[in-house]
């Protein structure tokens, strides 16, 4: 019979080898990405939970809750051409007549000001939405910080 032949049996070992290796990556890369969803939605109900009693934190502060989720669109120019952005924001919050709004942040490395993404999500509310000021609002640690840019500084500025 054919399975009699060395040359096939030496060619269905090697197919049954591949086929394993191949059986054994397939099953490690659908580990990784199950472990990767999980930590996705654990990182979600964190923001959820996080945004929920950032609510709570506001008006404790003295802030009043002006709307969540508020969304703007927001037109800059790219080479003279028109190109229209839509910013959410976690809250539009007031207080002494200020509008502000405030983003919240969870998370080790998030809430802080040397995280470059934050400060850039920070400064780009701050313009789209003409508000008075943003907030940096740190459920999890239970603080609400008001953040100013300073656009320049003669005296730091290098230029």
């Amino acid at each position: 019979m054919l399975l009699e032949d060395p040359r096939v049996a030496a060619a269905l070992a090697a197919l049954a080898t591949v086929a394993f290796f191949v059986a054994l990556l397939l099953f490690a890369r659908w580990r990784r990405r199950r472990a990767a969803s999980r930590v996705a939605v654990r990182r979600a109900a964190r923001a959820l939970a996080g945004e929920r009693d950032a609510t709570d934190l506001l008006a404790a502060a003295g802030y009043q809750v002006l709307d969540t989720q508020c969304r703007v669109e927001w037109t800059i120019a790219c080479d003279g051409e028109p190109v229209i952005i839509e910013l959410r924001c976690d809250a539009l919050v007031a207080r002494d007549g200020r509008r502000l709004v405030a983003e919240v942040k969870t998370g080790a490395r998030a809430p802080s000001l040397t995280t470059a993404a934050t400060r850039r999500q920070l400064l780009e509310y701050a313009v789209a939405y003409d508000a008075d000021g943003v907030l940096l609002v740190d459920p999890e640690a239970g603080e609400v910080h008001e953040v100013d840019f300073w656009i320049w500084d003669p005296i730091r500025s290098s230029c």
